[in-house]
């Protein structure tokens, strides 16, 4: 067998490995403990917010780097929806804890 072979057959064996448990989590209603809802509004805060800015702030620029080609291509609309409109709907509205 060469390399790619073993690569995909290890993918995918663990894609399955880790899907497996997880179906019985969509099979039932999970209840929702307070802990873990504050634990995933801290994580949000945290980790997710901020790193969120950081891609707004980057799309942001990819986006003016990239106006020239995406006006000469006419997919302005899709370059800023992808790089700019996205990552500050993540980042601002959507509701904290909730990803």
């Amino acid at each position: 067998m060469n390399g790619t072979f073993k690569r995909i057959v290890v993918l995918v064996t663990t894609f399955v490995l880790i899907m497996v448990p997880c179906t019985t989590c969509f099979a039932q209603e999970i209840e929702r403990d307070d802990a873990v809802i504050a634990g995933q509004m801290a994580g949000d805060a945290l980790v997710a917010r901020p790193l969120g800015l950081c891609a707004t702030v980057i799309g942001s620029a990819l986006f003016i780097v990239s106006l020239p080609f995406s006006l000469l291509g006419g997919n302005t609309g899709d370059a800023f929806n992808y790089l700019m409109a996205d990552p500050f709907k993540f980042t601002f509205t959507r509701p904290l804890g909730d990803f």
